[in-house]
């Protein structure tokens, strides 16, 4: 351990990690509550309504992260995180009385402004690192991205728990329980947190924007726009994707759904620790291979396809004598005919089918009697082919691509101290901006998606078309920075 690195630090680390996670689960807590309210018939909102309320706490999450991590530069991150824990539990609670679309929108705005959470913790906590620790640091602060794995494990249990036999109202009770939180944690704050500034004296709100002309944040914006913000918009998404496509409980959807937030949340920290290692850019190239294998594999659909097969032809002109499911004489000369054994309607579900079934049978077309002539189709050919999308292996993907996105996001913050260590807070809430937008845009946009085109997994076939764009991106910058660069440097620009 560096010797520089002194207790307070990592107590400062520890507080900051339990606030961010306290409003990383309030911040998602839509993503359980509204599918609550639309499973149980208790409101009737369709599945673009949906979309923008699972995306709206996002939005302000996320557009309030860089004037927040600018302040938290300025004058310290505890009097900045308390007054957030204060202020969101104050529409937290209000969202226990709404009774419409409209005041569900005006409380998610309200408390979605805890997601700027992040980026006042990145700028808290690294002001207490040196740069070696700053990887590690950072990425031990993101694990409370598990904060959205709380809210999908507990909620549902507790949602079950308030609204059982008919007192479905008592649902109102469960915001009360996260406002009663929030406070209970800037409390917390309070007593056991100091503040401590980042060096901007005597800089203009102009100079510290100043980063933000590189075009570099922006690439920075856009991996974590995949990493983070997808995170957070499919944390949320995966509730209502194993309702409706598995027809699980909402209970056993949350468990579900929180294999692939809680892993993610929590291997942040070894992300940090291989950002450190191999260097950010390694680790985010990597990341996104591994993502464009993972999504295709993902976007592929539970289907049934229907296609004429091979078909019975008779070889010469006759009679027919004989007809059945599995044979068909004309004259003297016999023609054997495929029997359906099974349809998928049978097949159970228990049963693990990892590749596409194919099922081929024949249906008579003629009767005794029948007079044919050569080559006339005496059988038609059915063929179908069966994808069961088997949920435990879809789980089995999302957790992959849950574990290789929680290592991207520390990659990610990895690189910002390294290229503007005097900016983290403004870099950092900006690149938070963009890739908290993919949370807000991302629930939006796969409503819009399942409503075009009927298929749940539309959202993974956006997410692989991200995936390609940044790996595509990112091999071009390396490719450039190594060409243009000496020979003795060349190999550090691949891996910073």
């Amino acid at each position: 351990m560096d010797t520089s690195v002194s207790g307070k630090s990592h107590r400062m680390l520890f507080f900051n990690t339990l606030a961010f996670t306290i409003c990383f689960a309030v911040w998602t807590f839509n993503g359980v509550m509204i599918t609550f309210l639309v499973d149980n018939g208790v409101y009737n909102f369709t599945s673009i309504q949906i979309g923008w309320l699972l995306g709206i706490p996002i939005l302000t999450g996320s557009i309030f992260r860089l004037p927040l991590g600018m302040l938290t530069d300025k004058y310290g991150g505890k009097w900045i995180f308390l007054s957030l824990l204060v202020f969101c539990a104050i529409p937290m609670y209000m969202f226990s009385m709404a009774d419409s679309f409209t005041e569900f929108v005006f409380c998610s705005l309200g408390f979605g402004m805890a997601g700027t959470g992040f980026a006042i913790g990145i700028a808290n906590t690294s002001v207490w690192y040196p740069k070696q620790w700053q990887g590690r640091a950072l990425g031990i602060f993101g694990v409370g991205n598990a904060g959205a794995a709380l809210t999908t494990l507990l909620a549902p249990t507790i949602l079950n728990k308030l609204t059982h036999g008919n007192a479905i109202e008592n649902w109102r009770v469960l915001p009360q329980i996260y406002a009663a939180s929030l406070i209970v944690m800037a409390i917390l704050f309070f007593l056991f947190t100091e503040n401590k500034k980042h060096s901007i004296q005597g800089r203009t709100t102009k100079q510290l924007l100043q980063p933000l002309k590189s075009i570099r944040v922006w690439r920075f914006g856009l991996y974590y726009f995949v990493v983070f913000g997808f995170f957070v918009a499919i944390s949320q998404w995966l509730v209502p994707y194993f309702v409706n496509v598995y027809a699980a409980s909402l209970v056993t959807a949350g468990l579900l759904a929180s294999i692939f937030s809680l892993p993610s949340g929590l291997i942040r920290a070894l992300g940090g620790w291989l950002s450190d290692k191999f260097g950010g850019r390694a680790v985010m190239k990597w990341v996104f291979i591994i993502s464009v294998i993972t999504a295709i594999l993902l976007s592929i659909p539970r289907m049934e396809i229907f296609s004429p097969g091979k078909s019975v032809m008779a070889a010469k002109k006759g009679i027919v004598t004989f007809v059945s499911d599995s044979l068909i004489k004309v004259d003297s000369k016999e023609y054997a005919v495929i029997v359906r054994k099974q349809t998928t309607e049978n097949m159970s579900d228990d049963a693990v089918l990892i590749l596409p079934t194919k099922q081929v049978w024949q249906i008579p077309m003629v009767k005794v009697g029948d007079i044919v002539v050569k080559k006339q189709i005496l059988a038609k050919g059915e063929t179908k082919i069966y994808f069961q999308a088997n949920m435990w292996i879809f789980v089995i993907l999302v957790f992959i691509i849950g574990i290789i996105w929680g290592i991207g996001k520390a990659g990610v913050y990895k690189l910002i101290p390294d290229y503007f260590p005097n900016e983290i807070g403004v870099v950092g809430g900006m690149v938070g901006v963009i890739g908290g937008l993919g949370g807000f845009f991302g629930p939006i946009i796969f409503g819009y998606l399942l409503e075009w085109s009927g298929l749940w997994t539309s959202c993974w076939i956006f997410l692989l078309i991200l995936s390609v764009i940044c790996l595509w991106w990112m091999t071009k910058v390396v490719k450039r920075l190594t060409q243009n660069a000496a020979p003795e440097v060349a190999n550090d620009f691949e891996h910073k």
